[in-house]
């Protein structure tokens, strides 16, 4: 390994947005994987949002780069009444687990409008019975993302129905993006985790490989939400943190155990 990298805490990228989810991510998934493999990064994974089209392009750039590629793929949850439930990321751990995690995209995409999915907690733990084997997402990993800022008692029943659908395979997610509420946020996952006996993994929710797209996000963010940029507001992302950062700057934001978990689940 690179003598700069050898002192930093290892790290592999687990929330990662292409320009495949549309009008969120702001780099080309070919970008990603240079940019991680440039900063040591142990492994990548690219979850688009109830997609797998960033996956192809962004292997084909991380096997040049030799950098460990990980499938995945980002869902928002939905309550049976439609209401928002919570985020939820699923990694492919073998053919098998990418077998499965195109099967689900694909049931998400059928029973909604083109452009858009539903998908459900019960989908999961308790699929109608042509979907049975769909229980659990066999060989698939799974990351809990947190609403933020994290309140305790809802994330302790959303934990508690991941740890129960993905025995031995669940995680909460801790993104931290230097916000004014960050601390609270850690905080309550980090509690609520330690109560459960879930292991708790760092993500960066990315949107872009370097931090100079920023003005190209937040005119997107403006396209999708339909003002201009200036009356955006709180849409728009607070920072430019959503960028895969150095190894040292995550090192100055997470704990030690949540960033040995990235790798740990990389492996």
């Amino acid at each position: 390994m690179d003598s700069t990298f050898s002192t930093l805490p290892d790290y592999a990228e687990l929330f990662c947005f292409s320009n495949f989810t549309f009008l969120h991510g702001a780099s080309h998934s070919e970008e990603l994987s240079e940019r991680a493999a440039q900063l040591g990064y142990s492994a990548l994974a690219v979850t688009d949002e109830c997609s797998l089209a960033g996956v192809v392009r962004a292997h084909v750039a991380a096997k040049e780069a030799k950098l460990p590629f990980i499938v995945g793929s980002y869902f928002r949850l939905v309550k049976a009444d439609g209401s928002p439930a919570f985020g939820l990321i699923l990694l492919a751990k073998n053919r098998e687990g990418y077998g499965n995690l195109s099967e689900l995209i694909t049931l998400a995409r059928t029973r909604a409008p083109k452009g858009e999915y539903r998908l459900t907690p019960q989908d999961l733990s308790r699929p109608d019975k042509e979907y049975r084997h769909l229980l659990g997402m066999p060989d698939c990993l799974a990351i809990l993302v947190p609403d933020f800022p994290a309140k305790e008692d809802p994330l302790a029943a959303q934990l508690q129905w991941l740890d129960d659908t993905f025995t031995g395979r669940a995680w909460a997610g801790l993104v931290l993006h230097q916000r004014a509420m960050d601390d609270i946020h850690r905080g309550a996952v980090e509690f609520v985790a330690r109560n459960l006996d879930v292991p708790v993994v760092a993500l960066g929710n990315v949107v872009m490989h370097v931090r100079s797209r920023k003005p190209l996000q937040d005119t997107m963010t403006a396209i999708r939400v339909g003002r201009p940029v200036h009356e955006c507001g709180y849409d728009l992302a607070p920072n430019a943190e959503q960028h895969l950062r150095s190894r040292l700057r995550l090192a100055n934001l997470y704990p030690d155990d949540a960033l040995a978990a990235t790798v740990d689940i990389a492996s």
